[in-house]
This record gives structure tokens, sequence and C-alpha cells, in this order.
């Protein structure tokens, strides 16, 4: 390390989920880094080398020599870096949930000392780091922001299932409250990741930054989500429509789909909460968040028509919706909009089946309450969406996947993963 920062440097990582742990990795091969969550079992397992999310290998685990996992929050009291990566989700209302975020940053209060840093990875709205959390700091530590402590915000970019953006090798926005801080941020990512660190002038310019990636995405999802209900109507294929306009040159390559998860279905609501406080009611934002909201009840109906069309559709259909992760290959299941088709299908009276090899059944009987299949067999459903591109399903083949299926059946192939003669219903 350079001049700039401490050589007896202690990093503490506040959340150990998607983002937190592959950083708590990194940091731990070279500085004495502490891993904190408030959830025992999760530490308990990464202690056996096991990571749920299925991002960080045993292995990987092991290689990080300096890297200590707690559930005790006193354990990171002898840290000069504080690094928090809880994750920031939305409540009913759609409106910012920033509970968890207060709850590290009071943790974090407890301790921290003249001198130290806190640095945010969590999505937040432009001005949460400096107008909610420093506060919240000053008051239970008694230290004065940007004089006895300070703050920066490196906002995480990690895409779960991705084994190829990994931490390393993706472009790292770095900001802090002065100058010295933000030099002293962007030697310590420097040490651990090869890509480009790029700093911004202000911390609410990285935040800002944060907030519209995924809201950009959301938007051209939306935008696909529409042409695909309106070709739909003109028995147009949207796959075909959208390859043959992808040969020009600057055509983006974005395809229709249902939109979970803990980051473009959530990241825009924290954008426009803040455009509210402003004075400005946002309507494209929220336009594209409408539409990626009503896919699910499309695929439900376009689903129920076409059976209808083909003289299949009866009381007690037995249906099986394959996938229920947000994205393909990965064992996120939060935000899923995939219980929206199967909570549908199952109130019309129909018998919905899950199976995803991805999935924890604990995890989803827990959050939804619901149980999925472990086997499938064949000539037993009515109907079969393919719901997720799982690799697994690829690998699985249509075939075998029309051998599950009654003689008269109906496939709803919702990503397209197979060509178009091989299903019925294509998003």
């Amino acid at each position: 390390m350079g001049r700039l920062l401490k050589k007896n440097i202690k990093i503490a990582i506040i959340g150990l989920g998607y983002v937190g742990l592959p950083l708590a990795i990194e940091f731990g091969k070279k500085y004495n880094t502490v891993g904190y969550d408030i959830d025992a079992k999760r530490i308990k397992d990464l202690n056996l080398g096991h990571d749920k999310t299925g991002e960080s290998s045993k292995r990987e685990i092991k290689k990080s020599i300096k890297l200590k996992f707690t559930y005790r929050d006193n354990e990171i009291s002898h840290s000069n870096i504080y690094i928090v990566t809880v994750p920031t989700p939305i409540k009913k209302d759609k409106s910012p949930d920033l509970s968890l975020l207060i709850k590290a940053t009071q943790c974090i209060s407890k301790y921290i000392l003249k001198g130290d840093i806190v640095i945010y990875e969590s999505t937040v709205f432009p001005g949460a780091t400096e107008d909610i959390c420093a506060p919240i700091i000053e008051k239970i530590s008694g230290l004065n922001y940007n004089e006895e402590f300070f703050c920066g915000y490196s906002p995480e970019r990690i895409n779960p299932g991705d084994k190829f953006h990994r931490l390393k090798n993706i472009p790292k926005l770095v900001s802090a409250s002065d100058s010295k801080t933000l030099k002293k941020l962007k030697e310590l990512y420097s040490s651990i990741i090869k890509s480009q660190i790029y700093t911004t002038s202000s911390i609410k310019v990285a935040e800002a930054a944060k907030v519209i990636e995924n809201s950009q995405r959301d938007l051209n999802v939306a935008f696909v989500n529409e042409l695909s209900i309106i070709f739909n109507k003109m028995n147009i294929d949207t796959k075909e429509v959208l390859d043959a306009a992808g040969t020009k040159w600057n055509f983006l390559p974005f395809t229709p789909g249902l939109v979970g998860g803990h980051c473009i279905g959530v990241d825009p609501y924290y954008l426009t909460y803040k455009a509210n406080l402003v004075g400005h009611k946002s309507k494209v934002i929220l336009a594209g968040r409408s539409v990626n909201n009503s896919i699910s009840t499309h695929i439900c109906n376009n689903f129920l028509k076409t059976a209808k069309e083909k003289l299949i559709l009866k009381k007690n259909m037995k249906l099986l919706i394959m996938g229920f992760t947000f994205k393909q290959n990965c064992p996120d299941i939060r935000n899923t909009q995939i219980i929206n088709i199967y909570e549908s299908l199952q109130k019309k009276g129909h018998k919905v089946y899950i199976y995803d090899p991805w999935v924890s059944e604990e995890e989803i009987k827990s959050l939804y309450k619901i149980n999925t299949i472990k086997v499938l067999k064949n000539n037993v459903y009515d109907g079969v969406i393919i719901a997720v591109d799982h690799k697994k399903f690829q690998d699985m083949g249509i075939k075998k996947i029309k051998k599950l299926c009654k003689v008269k059946n109906i496939i709803y192939d919702v990503k397209s993963m197979f060509p178009k003669t091989a299903s019925d219903i294509r998003l």
C-alpha cells in the first residue's frame, strides 16, 4: 500500500450477501477483515466454506486468510474502515425501506473512532449517505462529520449468476466526503480491483449514477415488454422482430421478460421517491415500472387464452412452472414475479407445481409459503410455463420437457430458449 493509508488498516464488512461476501473475501486476502452479518446460520455456513448464493466457492473463501466471520457486532469494534453492504428494499407502498441501512449505521456508530471511514455500497437515493447516515453517526458517536470521521460511497455492481463480470474486473465508482479521503479510498479499492477506478466529484453523483444504472435497464426491458404485448396481438413473433432489428449496429440488445430481484425492479423507486421530494413527479420511469409489473398478468392471461384456443382449457388443469428465481442460473428468489403467475393460476382453480433445481426448498417455503417438486414425471401436465432460462433447462432440451406433458398440452417458452416451432407461445 502507498503512504495515504495506515499500515494497520482493519476493515469491517457489514452484511454478507451477494455484495458483501465477495468484497470481504478480496479484502481478507490482504488486510485484517471482519465479515459481519446478523444471520448466525449464514456465519456458520461461511465458516464451513459454504456460500448459499453460489457466488463464492469454498476454495475462494479459504484463500482469504485474514478474513474472520462473525454475527457478534462487538467484533467489528477494532476496525478503522467500515463498509456497509446491507440490502435496501422497498416497502409495500414502493417507498424506500432504509431500516437495515439505518440499523447498520447505528451499529457502526457505537464503535467508530476519530479518523475512521465509513463507506456505503448499498443502493440509495442521492443524498442518503450525507443527509441520513452521517447525522446518525454524529449523534451516536459524538464525532463531527468530515472533521473527526469521514464517509465514502462506492456502489456495488454485482450481477448474480454472472461468472464473467466479477468484483475484480468490474469498473468501480468511488466517491468520498473530502479529497483526502477520496485518495485513500481510490488506493484502497485499487489494491483489490484490476479494472478502472472511476472517481466522482461528490458522493451524491456516485449515488445518482448507481440508481440510474438499473433504472435505465428497467426502462429498456419495459420497452421490449410492451413491444411483445403489441406484437402478440398482431401474431408476430417478438424474438424474430428483435433479431431482425438487431442487425443494425446501434440497436440495443434487450429481450422481454419478468423483472424481479433486488435491483432492477427496486432501484427506480428510490429515484422517483427522491424526485418527488424535490418537486418532480416522474412520468417515464414510473411508466416503465407499470409495464414491467404487468407482464406476469400478461403471461398468465396469454397462457389461458391459448389453452382455450387449443381446446385444452378445463378446470383443475395440472400446470408446471419451470423456474422460480428472478433470473437465470442463480438461487435468488427475492421479488420474483413468477409468484404472481403461480397465484393467478391457482386462483382460477388450477393445480400449479413449481420446479427449480436452483432454489432452496426451505427458503421458498419460508418466503412464499409454497412447496416445490424435486422429481419430474412424464405424461402428467396439461401445460408447462418455462419461466426462467436456466442452463439446466436448456440442457434438458425441449423433447424431454414435452414428455412431461399429456398428449394435449400447451407450452409457453417465456424467454424463447427454444426454436419458435418447439412451443405454442413465446413472450
